[in-house]
């Protein structure tokens, strides 16, 4: 099955919300790099030890929009909740090469305002 850089992006953000770390390891190049604000280029194995068991922090994430920027960059934007009710989003440049991904920066979005409850008609 050929999968689409976006695909594999989504796989992945799926397998993180799931905890499925053996499903997600195959998705990630053996040189691959994590950086972020809080991360400097940390590597494969740092990035599963560190950062990957942390979705319990979310009580909701959400891909807002995962768009290929060419062949093997694509940016995800996406929403997510923390346990403390505060509401942030977030964007990665993800490179994907070969089927797998290299590479992930992270920037970090400002908190976000609650959702308005729904108005009554």
């Amino acid at each position: 099955m050929n999968r689409t850089p976006a695909s594999i992006v989504e796989a992945a953000f799926r397998c993180y919300r799931s905890q499925d770390r053996e499903a997600a390891v195959p998705l990630y190049a053996e040189d691959f790099t994590f950086t972020s604000p809080q991360d400097d280029r940390i590597d494969k194995e740092a990035f599963f030890r560190q950062c990957f068991p942390t979705a319990d922090r979310f009580t909701e994430q959400r891909l807002l929009r995962v768009t290929p920027a060419d062949g093997e960059l694509v940016f995800a934007y996406y929403e997510y909740e923390l346990t403390t009710g505060d509401r942030y989003r977030n964007v990665e440049a993800i490179t994907v090469r070969d089927g797998l991904i290299r590479e992930v920066q992270v920037f970090f979005g400002g908190r976000q305002p609650a959702p308005s409850p729904p108005t009554a008609p």
